[in-house]
């Protein structure tokens, strides 16, 4: 996309609330307190945005006009809105087609919302795969395919253990340090404690899996030339993206459901933004479950099928080591809010890359990569599969 590769995106300003269990609250008060919070930090007036993209809620499932109804409830009147129902990808991705819609001249200051409080009310009904065949052996959500994909890995190349503890205690340590993570997560970890969690769909641990809760994010985009125009010093360039919906249907490519749209999408955009692995300062990946992680290094390119493990181990992950991975804790160790989860990845990201990250700022912090996945598919791979590279305004 020639507006990325130009640096013609920018991100001038984000926000988020505290990520709490059972809140209370509806999806509507927490994304008006980040906004509000998003507005006060970049002293744009609401009036001004005439662009809105948000995710879906999982509390507010079965609203046919949710976008709609969302803005009226913020005061926002726009030349253009989106709802994007890619799941955890849905947060990068609006950032995306909030780039095509200025693009177009459809509007020129979006808003980028992630908002749910799915652990005070679910309302969603996640009915794309046939329950008769589902249901009697068990298999049900996330926790099912996760554990089935752990599965195939363990019996292709042994499931890395020591590797898994050390990502759940390198980003439990980061949410130590995070004081919007969700604080029944706000606990040292230590990796025999991993491995000696509990087993609740084996082989994953409890401590293999996110742990939902209420929260929300807002980020606020327009074009470089704009944002240079209105006094901003500080922003982050998007510079490249690459989404993959569905990869391999067929199973043409590799009957190995291991195999996912990474594979596809993480070198497609480091080629469009001109980099290689090595040149990649910051990982800001999705983690609803450490498998995932695990995939994500071997699928993008950073070592091959197999030597995940082998990679986590070789490297400090750490806010102060050589390959910062998920500094705030990520979801895993922040929590997740239910579809707004990627959000928590995406401000974690451009904080670092404003530089405000406090204790646990990264040393190098021009360039990051984001990464995003949603829905679940039966005994297959997750859906969608989205990378995208950021780059530190100058």
């Amino acid at each position: 996309m020639r507006m990325l590769q130009e640096r013609g995106l920018a991100i001038v300003g984000f926000a988020e609330t505290k990520l709490v269990r059972r809140s209370g609250r509806t999806a509507l008060s927490l994304a008006g307190e980040a906004v509000d919070a998003l507005l006060a930090r970049t002293g744009v007036e609401r009036s001004r945005i005439d662009g809105f993209a948000t995710t879906f809620a999982m509390s507010e499932g079965g609203n046919p006009f949710y976008s709609n109804l969302l803005a009226e409830g913020l005061g926002l009147s726009v030349s253009w809105c989106q709802a994007t129902d890619i799941g955890g990808a849905s947060s990068g991705a609006n950032l995306i087609r909030a780039a095509m819609a200025i693009e177009a001249g459809m509007c020129e200051i979006v808003l980028c919302l992630a908002a749910d409080a799915v652990t005070t009310q679910d309302r969603s009904v996640q009915s794309g795969h046939r329950t008769e065949y589902c249901d009697p052996a068990g298999y049900a959500g996330p926790l099912s395919a996760f554990a089935l994909l752990s599965s195939v890995y363990d019996d292709l190349y042994g499931l890395p253990h020591q590797a898994l503890a050390r990502l759940a205690v390198t980003q439990r340590n980061g949410a130590l340090l995070n004081d919007n993570a969700c604080e029944v997560l706000r606990r040292p970890l230590t990796e025999q404690e991993y491995l000696d969690s509990r087993v609740v769909s084996e082989p994953l641990r409890i401590l293999d899996c996110v742990m939902r809760c209420d929260g929300a994010s807002a980020v606020l985009v327009m074009s470089t030339k704009l944002a240079k125009e209105m006094g901003f010093e500080k922003m982050v360039h998007p510079i490249a993206y690459a989404e993959r919906i569905n990869f391999d249907p067929r199973e043409e490519q590799s009957p190995n459901i291991l195999q996912s749209g990474f594979s596809d999408v993480g070198p497609r955009a480091l080629k469009a933004a001109g980099m290689r692995t090595d040149d990649v300062q910051m990982l800001h990946w999705y983690d609803d479950f450490l498998i995932a992680l695990i995939l994500q290094f071997e699928q993008i390119g950073f070592c091959g099928p197999g030597e995940g493990g082998a990679f986590v181990m070789a490297h400090d992950l750490g806010h102060a080591g050589d390959l910062p991975l998920n500094t705030g804790g990520g979801q895993i160790s922040a929590g997740q809010p239910g579809l707004a989860g990627g959000g928590v990845n995406l401000v974690e990201c451009l904080r670092q890359m404003f530089g405000e990250a406090g204790a646990r700022q990264v040393r190098r912090h021009d360039n990051a990569m984001l990464s995003g996945i949603g829905v679940l598919n039966y005994a297959r791979n997750w859906g969608t599969s989205t990378v995208m590279l950021l780059e530190r305004g100058r």
